[in-house]
C-alpha cells in the first residue's frame, strides 16, 4: 500500500514535469524580480493556472505543513505570485482534517475603500495572534516573501514557515534564515538540471 510520502513524491516528480513542460524557459538573459538576469526562468503562471498544475502545488504544500506539524491559520503572500497558490491552498485545505483561510498582501495600500495593505479577512477579523504561512512561486533572493512576512508580522500575525514552489538557491534561505524565518522549499533549480 503507497504511503503519504511515496504520494508525495509521486506528486513532486509530476509537478517538475508539469513545470518543465509549462513554466521552465532556457536560453537568453531574461531579468528577474530580484533584479539579477540569468539563462534560465521560471514563468510559474502558466503552471500555477493550470488545474493539475494547482492540485500538485496546493496538495504538496499541505502534505508539508501537515508532515511537519505547522497548524498554520491562514496562507498567502505578496501579490501576484502568491494569490492563485494560496488560492488553490485553501480551496483544497477544505478536504483535510485541518482547513486554512487565504490571503495576500498589496504590494502597496489601495487609495480607495478599506485601504487595506491584507486582503482577504472578512469584515471585523484581524491578524493579531494568527499562525501564518507565507507562499511564493519562484524565489531568489527571497525579498517579496520577507515584504509579506513583514506585513503580517506588522499586524500581529506569526509567520510559522515561508514556503515557496522553487527556490532558485541564490540566496533565500540565507535571507530568510537572517530574518528568522522557517523556509522549506517544494522543488529547488537542482530538481531541474
Amino acid at each position: 500500500m503507497p504511503t503519504s510520502q511515496d504520494a508525495a513524491s509521486q506528486d513532486a516528480a509530476a509537478l517538475v514535469a508539469l513545470i518543465t513542460q509549462r513554466s521552465f524557459q532556457r536560453g537568453g538573459e531574461m531579468k528577474l524580480a530580484s533584479g539579477r538576469t540569468s539563462s534560465f526562468y521560471f514563468n510559474m503562471k502558466p503552471t500555477m493556472l493550470h488545474p493539475e498544475g494547482a492540485r500538485l502545488i496546493a496538495s504538496l504544500i499541505l502534505d508539508q505543513l501537515e508532515a511537519d506539524g505547522i497548524a498554520a491559520d491562514l496562507i498567502g503572500g505578496l501579490e501576484m505570485g502568491a494569490v492563485p497558490i494560496a488560492a488553490a491552498t485553501a480551496a483544497m485545505s477544505a478536504q483535510r482534517s485541518r482547513p486554512v483561510a487565504a490571503f495576500f498582501v498589496r504590494k502597496q495600500a489601495k487609495e480607495h475603500g478599506t485601504q487595506s495593505l491584507i486582503e482577504g479577512l472578512p469584515k471585523g477579523e484581524t491578524l493579531a495572534g494568527r499562525g501564518v504561512v507565507i507562499v511564493e512561486d519562484v524565489t531568489t533572493t527571497g525579498g517579496s516573501a520577507i515584504k509579506a512576512a513583514a506585513a503580517v508580522e506588522a499586524e500581529g500575525a506569526k509567520v510559522l514557515r515561508v514556503v515557496t514552489v522553487v527556490d532558485r538557491c541564490e540566496g533565500a534561505g540565507e535571507a530568510f534564515a537572517a530574518a528568522g524565518l522557517d523556509f522549506k522549499p517544494l522543488l529547488t533549480v537542482a530538481d531541474f538540471a
